[in-house]
């Protein structure tokens, strides 16, 4: 569990995501938090998105969402990947129902030339958890990512889809992402 800022990041889970959501009184940002949790993707891209990543020039949501190599963490070999995500239906509804500024970015700042930044992003989620009263968790930006990834494997999604999906190269680094309870394990036991 995370503990000042050190530690990995706390899973989420349905119940906690609404809490922290209905904390969030901007349409922008809770429209953050829903495409951290249903693409699972760093808040460092995401923040980053362009309206064109996201909309169809008719205003429309995009069938995927386009995270642009340049704003994805690079793999331990340097090298960035543009990543793709299909848009999930609760994802697309509140895409539809969402008004965006006249600028370039999805999540723009004050001025509108140039997006929010990570660390207000940040700001924005934490405000929120210690509002839901969830902030001894350990919930970081990265709880979104851990939560979606380990959702996607505790539902029998196989390791090599969800390495696609997430854009890991690495089962290994993948596989520290999920987290596996001691009952997950007796559950597993007792399935033989």
């Amino acid at each position: 569990m995370k503990n000042n800022r050190n530690g990995q990041a706390a899973i989420l889970t349905d119940n906690d995501y609404s809490k922290i959501r209905k904390q969030i009184k901007s349409k922008k940002y809770k429209l953050l938090l829903d495409i951290a949790w249903y693409t699972g993707e760093r808040w460092g891209a995401i923040v980053k998105l362009q309206l064109a990543d996201v909309y169809n020039s008719d205003g429309t949501p995009r069938e995927l969402i386009n995270f642009r190599a340049r704003t994805r963490k690079a793999t331990p070999d340097g090298k960035r990947k543009t990543r793709q995500v299909p848009v999930h239906g609760v994802l697309s509804e509140c895409l539809s129902s969402y008004q965006p500024s006249e600028s370039t970015w999805l999540f723009p700042d004050r001025t509108g030339e140039s997006p929010i930044s990570l660390r207000w992003a940040d700001m924005i989620l934490r405000h929120a958890v210690d509002q839901a009263g969830l902030s001894a968790k350990g919930i970081s930006t990265h709880s979104t990512r851990r939560s979606f990834i380990t959702k996607l494997a505790k539902r029998g999604v196989s390791l090599s889809t969800i390495k696609k999906a997430t854009g890991h190269t690495d089962l290994k680094v993948l596989s520290r992402y999920i987290e596996v309870t001691d009952d997950d394990v007796k559950e597993a036991i007792a399935t033989l």
